[in-house]
C-alpha cells in the first residue's frame, strides 16, 4: 500500500510556505490523494475536483468557433487545465500560475498530471499574476507574454476561494465592474469568462457580472463528500462578452 502520509514538497512562496503533500486514507480507498497547503491552510485536494473539471466544460461548451485559444487562471494540481486540453477545439492553453514551486511540481512531474501537461504541445505556463495581467493593457501587455494584445475565446479563472473569501488581499479589486472590464479587453467578441468558487451563488457579484457581460450564469456543481457522508458542492460561473 505504501506510505499513508509523505511530504513531497515544501517551498516558501511570495504570500506564504507552500506544501504540497500526498497521502492515503484506507477507509475510502486505495489511492493517492495528492493536497496543497499554503501556511495552515488546504488550497486543495485531488479528492475534490469535480467543480475544477466542470469549469473547463461549463465554460468552453459556451465558447464559439474553432482553434480556441483558452487562459486557465490558476494551475493548482491541473485539473482545469487538462479538462481544457481535452476539449478538441482548443488549439492553444495558457496556464498563468503566480506561484513558482507549483509551476515547478508539474515540470517535474511531482503531481499526477503533470506529466499530460508536460506533453501536449499546446499548454503552456506563464508565471505571473493572473490578476495584474488581468487589467494590464493589452497593446502592450496581457497573458501572453509572447505575443502582446492577442485575444483569447475564453479565459478560466480558479484562484481564490470565493469573489469574498480571497487567497490574499490583493485581488479584492478585481471583482469590481471596472476590472473585470479591464480584463475582457483580452477576451474576443462573445468570449467566455468562467469562475468557480467554493461558495454559493452569490448576488452581489452576479450584478457585477451582469454590468459587463451578457448570459450570465451560476451553475451548481456537487460531489460526495466522504468525510462528511453527504454531498457538497461548489459553483461555477459563466458569462459571456457581448459582441
Amino acid at each position: 500500500m505504501g506510505l499513508l502520509f509523505e511530504q513531497i514538497d515544501s517551498q516558501p512562496s511570495v504570500i506564504g510556505e507552500i506544501t504540497l503533500r500526498r497521502r492515503r486514507i484506507p477507509a475510502i480507498g486505495d489511492r493517492d490523494i495528492y493536497e496543497v497547503k499554503l501556511g495552515e491552510e488546504f488550497l486543495m485536494s485531488s479528492m475534490f475536483v469535480d467543480a475544477e473539471i466542470a469549469l473547463s466544460d461549463l465554460g468552453l461548451n459556451e465558447t464559439r468557433g474553432e482553434n480556441l485559444s483558452v487562459v486557465v487562471g490558476g494551475l493548482g494540481l491541473g485539473y482545469t487545465a487538462v479538462a481544457a486540453l481535452k476539449h478538441e477545439r482548443v488549439s492553444e492553453l495558457l496556464v498563468v500560475e503566480y506561484l513558482e514551486p507549483v509551476i515547478r511540481w508539474h515540470q517535474q512531474e511531482l503531481v499526477p498530471l503533470g506529466k499530460e501537461l508536460n506533453a501536449d504541445p499546446r499548454a503552456r505556463y506563464v508565471h505571473g499574476s493572473f490578476f495584474d495581467l488581468a487589467i494590464a493593457d493589452p497593446e502592450t501587455g496581457g497573458f501572453d507574454p509572447e505575443a502582446p494584445g492577442k485575444p483569447f475565446d475564453a479565459i478560466l479563472l480558479d484562484i481564490d476561494h470565493s469573489p469574498r473569501a480571497l487567497l490574499h488581499d490583493s485581488s479584492a479589486s478585481f471583482y469590481t465592474v471596472e476590472n473585470l472590464a479591464l480584463m475582457a479587453r483580452q477576451l474576443k467578441p462573445g468570449g467566455i469568462f468562467a469562475m468557480w468558487s467554493n461558495e454559493g451563488e452569490d448576488d452581489e457579484f452576479m450584478a457585477v457580472l451582469r454590468e459587463g457581460f451578457i448570459d450570465v450564469a451560476c451553475h451548481v456543481v456537487t460531489f460526495y463528500n466522504p468525510f462528511q457522508n453527504r454531498e457538497s458542492f461548489n459553483t461555477v460561473y459563466v458569462a459571456r462578452k457581448p459582441g
